[in-house]
């Protein structure tokens, strides 16, 4: 039986130098489309979900080219709404070894940014959905898309909708101060919270005792924080990335979750080298909705989120183009990567 799962953000427009060269020296960018709530709805439809995804996009041939590269792979786009005078664009050049990604924004007055609340009937949106899914990127990009959100959230709950948030602060978006404000608010809609140690103190005002730039990320640090955070904002699970960054082309991977009653260490990976880290919180968001919607136990769930994202690791551009069956094969233990014959 498939489920509606609905995804709300922006898609935009990534344009990257080729392999690991730098913007000074690209004469030229391959074009990739992307966003984070967009790479949950691609995750989510490779496991064979009906996801939908809401957004506005110009009704010009970039526009098109957006929604196409969702339809590609299955997403529902019918929900898109067509208007607006631009596309977000985002520039990216992939780092290696010890020299960092780099991100760059030109996402301005984008369309989902000067979208109203009245450009979607979310009552019909969440019809018929068990899921709805968002991120802390969506209200960052303007109040109007704040309000957007809001009331998705709102009518997510009228539908008995279960509602997921990866926090994903962006300090180039807004600043701490504001996204608690609006982003604390919001929690009170919110059934399953996701997020690592920056954005739980950034967003929400957390902070759990785990040094992570020193890579020392023990779960322990986390389990009184989460206790606080399930307490404060009644969520049924709080989810945290462990991510080691030992290098832009080297990170240990693992995840922790809780639900009140058990707390949940995922095994760790160890990815080297890393082809795109671009859309790794994401493709864990999507593992995690299908694990919990698929799997007997929380346990379960995290593991398929984090093989699914470890897998993500290794693929260029923001969409993880993996099956299920990928993923049970690594989260089974199989990763020797020997060929499929």
């Amino acid at each position: 039986m498939k489920n509606k799962i609905v995804t709300l953000g922006e898609l935009m427009l990534r344009l990257s130098p080729a392999g690991n060269s730098r913007f000074v020296q690209a004469d030229k960018f391959d074009v990739i489309f992307g966003g984070g709530e967009a790479n949950v709805a691609v995750s989510l439809a490779n496991y064979g979900h009906e996801s939908c995804f809401v957004s506005k996009l110009p009704a010009h041939e970039i526009g098109q080219a957006a929604v196409n590269s969702l339809r590609r792979y299955g997403v529902d786009t019918q929900y898109i709404v067509r208007g607006g005078d631009r596309i977000g664009i985002y520039y990216c050049e992939t780092g290696s070894a010890m020299r960092p990604s780099k991100v760059i924004y030109d996402r301005a007055h984008s369309a989902i940014a000067e979208a109203e609340v009245s450009d979607f009937d979310f009552d019909k949106i969440m019809e018929d959905a068990v899921w709805f899914h968002w991120t802390g990127i969506t209200p960052a990009i303007s109040d109007k898309a704040a309000a957007i959100v809001e009331e998705a959230c709102k009518a997510a709950k009228r539908h008995n909708v279960t509602v997921s948030c990866d926090l994903n602060f962006r300090k180039k978006l807004w600043s701490s101060e504001k996204a608690q404000r609006i982003m604390r608010p919001l929690m009170q809609y919110v059934d399953v919270c996701i997020g690592n140690e920056e954005d739980a103190q950034l967003c929400l005002g957390f902070k759990p005792d785990a040094d992570v730039e020193a890579g020392r990320t023990d779960a322990e640090g986390y389990k009184g924080i989460f206790r606080q955070m399930l307490k404060q904002f009644d969520f049924k699970y709080v989810v945290s990335t462990l991510r080691e960054s030992h290098s832009a082309s080297h990170n240990g991977w693992k995840a922790i979750i809780y639900n009140g009653d058990e707390f949940y260490e995922s095994r760790h990976y160890d990815i080297l080298p890393i082809v795109d880290r671009v859309g790794g919180g994401d493709s864990f968001a999507g593992g995690l909705i299908h694990g919990l919607l698929t799997k007997k136990t929380q346990g379960e769930a995290l593991e398929f989120a984090v093989a699914a994202s470890a897998l993500k690791h290794t693929i260029p551009g923001d969409y993880n183009l993996v099956s299920t069956a990928e993923v049970e094969a690594l989260a089974g233990g199989d990763g020797s990567g020997r060929v499929q014959r």
